[in-house]
């Protein structure tokens, strides 16, 4: 009985986390694509598009049950946020009130006190007594915990980060706060930094992927050419994975020396492929490739970043 139970756990395990990529049918979407973007002129569907699209890159990248990812990764980079802002009343016992805000795939937490209440209204400072994060980290289902011990009064426009120890997949934040009981109460709000999916260099769909958010970017610019330049090659490179040979091996038998009293044969110099960059570079441009394409913060991060890559491969 217990071995069955096993085998069964096991089972439920497996389905929940062996991820099965429709390959032909995301060959297939870059023939649609293609095929709407050649008919299409100003009336290209840029909601449908995007909505392929994106369902094809998470498929690429093989989401799980839970959230995570067989192909990619999550990294401390903002990719949304989690507001949420509470009212801090004045309270006569010593006890600070608990408030609370949850999320998903996060990794900071922000505490700010708005310089205004209702738009017009000062603010007024809070007492902050600690703050208690519990999550559950990506590779892991135990609940860890980390309390922080403040006891500072947190004046209007003042912000407080506080870093998770890793990314988390649930995560809920709890601040214990009062007012200033002579002053009144006072408003608090609470952020919470979601993460941002990066696609692993060593992915089998790393190219697709690539092929497909560079058709978001051109669908935003209505840019029909690279839309379907790029469905093309995001067709041809899944179609050759699935249509690709199993490896053979054949031996290669030099032709016979002839000997010859001419004049001797030249020895052509061998050909050297280029390197290919290591699996860290190559991630390292993704992600810098990925705040490129983002806002105005995330580019000059991106430039930043790419700065320190070129300095850091510079030959000596």
């Amino acid at each position: 009985m217990r071995r069955v139970l096993v085998l069964a756990v096991l089972a439920c395990t497996s389905a929940v986390y062996a991820v099965e990529i429709p390959v032909q049918r995301i060959a297939d979407d870059g023939k649609v694509i293609d095929r709407v973007a050649q008919m299409a002129k100003r009336d290209l569907p840029q909601d449908l598009l995007k909505r392929i699209l994106n369902e094809d890159i998470e498929a690429l990248r093989g989401r799980r049950g839970d959230g995570t990812y067989d192909n990619a990764t999550y990294e401390r980079l903002e990719s949304s946020r989690d507001n949420q802002s509470f009212s801090v009343q004045p309270r006569k016992s010593d006890q600070p009130e608990r408030f609370e805000i949850k999320g998903s795939f996060v990794y900071r937490l922000i505490i700010d006190l708005p310089s205004r209440r209702m738009l017009v209204t000062k603010n007024r400072r809070v007492y902050i007594d600690h703050v208690e994060l519990e999550y559950i980290p990506l590779n892991t289902s135990a609940t860890r915990t980390e309390t922080v011990k403040m006891e500072i009064w947190m004046e209007p426009g003042e912000t407080r980060p506080f870093e998770f120890p890793e990314v988390a997949r649930q995560a809920t934040a709890r601040i214990y706060a009062k007012a200033d009981e002579k002053a009144g109460y006072g408003n608090i709000a609470l952020t919470l930094i979601k993460a941002k999916v990066l696609d692993n260099a060593d992915s089998p769909y790393a190219d697709a992927v690539a092929s497909a958010k560079a058709m978001l970017r051109a669908v935003d610019n209505n840019d029909i050419p690279s839309i379907r330049a790029m469905a093309t090659r995001m067709h041809d490179g899944l179609a050759a994975k699935l249509s690709a040979p199993a490896t053979r091996t054949v031996d290669v038998v030099a032709p016979p020396l002839v000997a010859s009293t001419a004049t001797a044969p030249t020895t052509a110099a061998p050909t050297v492929a280029p390197a290919a960059p290591s699996p860290e570079v190559y991630s390292e441009l993704q992600s810098i490739e990925d705040l490129l394409t983002g806002n105005d913060g995330e580019r000059r991060q991106g430039l930043d970043r790419l700065h320190q890559l070129v300095r850091r491969l510079r030959p000596r």
